[in-house]
């Protein structure tokens, strides 16, 4: 039988031999099928020479016959089945099949994205303090804050607060100062004022990378805190035991210490660091309310006193208007429906809210025993106005509540408030004349040593609204009627009264805090407190008491090197010798009778220094002196002194 190849053409052959060559090649890969020799008919489907060899196990016949390029995985092309389980053909789910199952239907998972509270309130924040920073309205941003809520984050909007504007200009650092003493005690809590500059303490270090002098911006925002009362001076101390000594934080604090608590005024230098575009001092709100609210009662007009209020734009200091208001109102008796008639006006209209309302009665009340020195019939005057006011609903019923008393009973225990006006006839009287004796002989003719810090109270409170003069003056007088007349548990109980009203005092004299802490270390510095008096006077205090951190402060002081020499020279020391000079001079007259002897001469000299209250000194030192040199003459002369007085 013939060779299959003579029935080939020459063309064939040679493509034959082409193939032969490429079955060998493919035989010698793992991935050939099989090593044996394929017939000519089955190479002959590659016809063209620029197509490759396919793999078998790529080609199928299709049903005409002719062998086609199947697709991967067996999915087969045209005039095929497809592939196995090939769910690509357009197949329909029937809901009125009555073999449909819903399970069939097609799903698709979708992710919930969990929210964190905090993240949501950092967002809200941002946005409250840019608007604010856009309009400078005060008490729309403190609005927004009360319904935004989340009051346990509030140390996060001082974070974001401050670290916004340090990047910004001096305008919005002062307004941010101004939104910070709006908010405090409102809608922050002095606590959470302290955590809020902690943390932005702890992130110094992050602050200054973005922003070059962030140390002296963050520390100047902390003395501004400082001066406007929302910080108490102890939480330089305090933070710094918090915070680690190689970090920007530390160096904040010193900076805020050393460059701007310490300097002499420095308290005006703080709030004029920032040119104040939108501050205006306390002084000057009160001015400006008192001449707005005359220049009303003299010309009726509410609507121009109403936009006088509007463009003062301290919403957050219009408790000073309705204490004023009434003031006027007590003193100007004609002038008292007009008064009413405009706080009614305010109020409606929303331009005083009904919390500064309230607040404004309650400091009117606190100070009506001082107005009724002036306006005796005060008191029943503006027991006859709450009751309109409430009836009229422009004054909330809650004053009944926060005041913790009925106002038709507003009046004191009688007797009390007789030597309440007859103490502050006295302490007036002594800032004429700065007559120690002639004040001791009037307290003892009164007659209420149960009353003594009573007068204590009264004493410092009116001399911290005065002069050094005055308050160098009040410290003398202490040591004076510490001898005299008060008990060292007078003076204890009176400074507890003072400590545990200070919150109040403070809107009135916006230093209180330091001066007490002042007053404080000079009664110790003057042997009227003794170091554990400070104790105890600290445990009297409820703890939520911001008067404990001003007894920190006055520890503080006392602890500093040359505390005594400073703390004596604190005021000035204007009223007559100074209690450093008295005691050098006493010094020097024991000395000098030590060495000559003479009774008389020394008896003269003890009264010349004319310091009546401050010869326990004389006896004190002359104790020690007799001590120290064994010499009984000193305590001869003491006895000799004695029977000529």
């Amino acid at each position: 039988m013939a060779s299959s190849e003579g029935f080939l053409t020459d063309e064939q052959r040679e493509m034959l031999k082409i193939a032969s060559l490429n079955v060998e090649n493919l035989s010698s890969s793992p991935k050939s099928l099989s090593s044996s020799p394929k017939t000519p008919s089955a190479l002959l489907s590659a016809r063209a020479p620029t197509a490759g060899i396919t793999s078998p196990r790529h080609m199928r016949r299709s049903h005409s016959g002719k062998f086609v390029r199947v697709k991967k995985d067996g999915a087969g092309g045209k005039g095929t089945w497809g592939k196995l389980l090939d769910t690509d053909g357009g197949s329909h789910i029937d809901r009125n099949d009555p073999n449909y199952d819903s399970g069939e239907e097609p799903y698709q998972l979708v992710g919930a994205t969990i929210s964190d509270p905090l993240d949501e309130y950092k967002k809200a924040i941002v946005s409250i303090i840019e608007e604010y920073f856009s309009n400078g309205d005060v008490e729309v941003a403190a609005s927004d804050l009360r319904e935004l809520g989340s009051s346990a984050y509030q140390p996060y909007l001082i974070k974001r607060l401050v670290s916004m504007a340090m990047d910004r200009h001096d305008k919005e650092k002062e307004m941010a100062s101004v939104l910070l003493s709006a908010l405090y005690a409102d809608v922050i809590s002095p606590s959470q004022i302290r955590d809020g500059f902690v943390m932005l303490l702890e992130s110094a270090d992050d602050l200054a990378v973005d922003i070059l002098d962030a140390v002296d911006i963050l520390a100047l925002f902390i003395a501004r805190a400082v001066v406007d009362e929302i910080l108490p001076p102890a939480f330089l101390t305090t933070a710094k035991k918090t915070i680690p000594e190689s970090s920007k934080g530390f160096e904040v604090l010193q900076t805020a210490e050393k460059s701007y608590l310490s300097a002499p005024h420095h308290a005006e230098l703080v709030e004029r660091k920032w040119g104040g575009s939108t501050h205006i001092t306390v002084e000057e709100v009160k001015k400006k309310i008192a001449d707005l609210l005359r220049e009303y009662v003299e010309n009726g007009d509410a609507f121009e006193a109403c936009r006088c209020i509007r463009e003062l734009g301290v919403s957050f200091f219009h408790h000073e208007v309705v204490k004023r208001a009434l003031v006027l109102a007590m003193e100007i008796q004609t002038a008292e429906p007009l008064v009413l008639k405009l706080l009614k006006e305010a109020s409606e209209e929303g331009l005083i809210s009904s919390s500064q309302i309230v607040k404004g009665f309650a400091r009117f009340a606190e100070s009506l025993d001082d107005l009724a020195l002036d306006v005796p019939s005060a008191k029943a005057l503006f027991q006859s106005i709450v009751p309109r006011a409430v009836a009229d609903g422009w004054l909330d019923q809650s004053f009944l509540k926060s005041s913790g008393e009925d106002v038709q009973s507003l009046g004191e225990d009688e007797k009390l408030r007789k030597y309440k006006e007859e103490s502050v006839a006295i302490i007036h009287e002594y800032f004429h004349s700065d007559d120690i004796p002639e004040l001791i002989r009037n307290l003892e003719d009164l007659g209420m040593p149960e009353f003594n810090p009573v007068f204590l109270k009264k004493l410092i409170t009116l001399a911290m609204d005065r002069k050094n003069r005055e308050k160098e003056m009040a410290s003398v007088l202490l040591s004076a009627l510490h001898i005299e007349i008060f008990s060292t548990e007078d003076i204890v109980n009176g400074f507890v009264m003072l400590l545990q009203s200070a919150e109040d005092t403070v809107l009135d004299i916006l230093d209180v805090s330091n001066e007490l802490s002042l007053f404080l270390a000079r009664a110790v510095i003057d042997d009227v407190l003794a170091p554990l008096n400070l104790a105890e006077i600290n445990s009297k205090l409820p703890s939520d008491c911001t008067g404990i951190e001003t007894v920190h402060v006055a520890r503080s002081l006392i602890a500093a090197r040359h505390a005594g020499e400073r703390l004596l020279r604190c005021w000035g020391g204007s009223s007559g010798w100074a209690v450093e000079d008295a005691k050098d001079k006493i010094s020097m007259l024991l000395e000098e009778y030590e060495s000559g002897g003479v009774v008389g001469e020394a008896c003269q000299c003890i009264r010349d220094l004319g310091m009546p209250f401050f010869n326990h000194e004389v006896v004190k030192k002359a104790l020690v002196m007799a001590m120290e040199k064994k010499n009984d003459r000193m305590l001869t002369s003491s006895k000799n002194a004695s029977m000529k007085a």
